[in-house]
């Protein structure tokens, strides 16, 4: 099988994570600025096989857009446009930051180590990658 990367999309971060190629483990993988993701993509993807890509849709508490959806819709263009074969699935995620860094607190790191805002991005793209996996499984 192959693996499934999602992403929590950010104009400054990316935090990226993948599954294992049975996709039962989702896993952080990398924070890349956005600048850099179709090259890093290009080059993961000629090791490894990706079947689909999560994106992280940006909303409101109340289920409207948020400010970020257009920075998200333009990556998603952007992504179709480097990786025509690849499907798109969308999760919603809210609280997923505050989730990373809640499991950041309760993982006992050093409060310098908590402050890292690449690791809150790549524990928010594992959770947006988790959350689909639950919701998709058979």
């Amino acid at each position: 099988m192959a693996r499934i990367l999602a992403f929590d999309y950010g104009t400054k971060r990316i935090g990226i994570a993948v599954t294992d190629p049975l996709q039962i483990i989702a896993t952080g993988l990398d924070t890349i600025h956005p600048k850099d993701i179709i090259d890093y993509i290009k080059r993961y993807m000629l090791a490894e096989q990706v079947e689909a890509f999560v994106l992280g849709d940006p909303k409101q508490m109340d289920g409207s857009d948020s400010e970020s959806k257009p920075h998200v819709k333009g990556f998603s263009t952007l992504l179709k446009k480097s990786f025509p074969t690849v499907p798109q699935h969308w999760v919603d995620e809210r609280f997923t930051s505050k989730m990373a860094q809640q499991a950041i607190m309760q993982s006992g790191l050093k409060k310098m180590d908590r402050r890292d805002k690449d690791r809150v991005d790549t524990i928010a793209a594992t959770i947006i990658l988790q959350y689909f996996m639950e919701t998709n499984r058979l």
